[in-house]
């Protein structure tokens, strides 16, 4: 693999994790609770242990809370 394809790699996969952890921690406090019901009543330990599947999963999240807000 060539440098430049390995430095775009690292560039992309970095500007994914900083948009989703971006994302995370406004979903983990209000977002879930929107998608779920039951989570409005979660805990901050809750809150925390959904961070890191949140923050991996944030673009397809993104979708179904911004598809819950119509």
């Amino acid at each position: 693999m060539s440098e430049t394809v390995a430095r775009w790699l690292l560039t992309v996969a970095g500007a994914y994790t900083l948009s989703g952890v971006l994302f995370a921690l406004p979903f983990a406090w209000r977002g879930a609770g929107v998608l779920e019901p039951v989570a409005r009543e979660g805990t901050w330990g809750f809150r925390l242990l959904i961070l890191p599947g949140s923050a991996t999963l944030w673009p397809y999240l993104l979708y179904r809370w911004l598809r819950a807000g119509r």
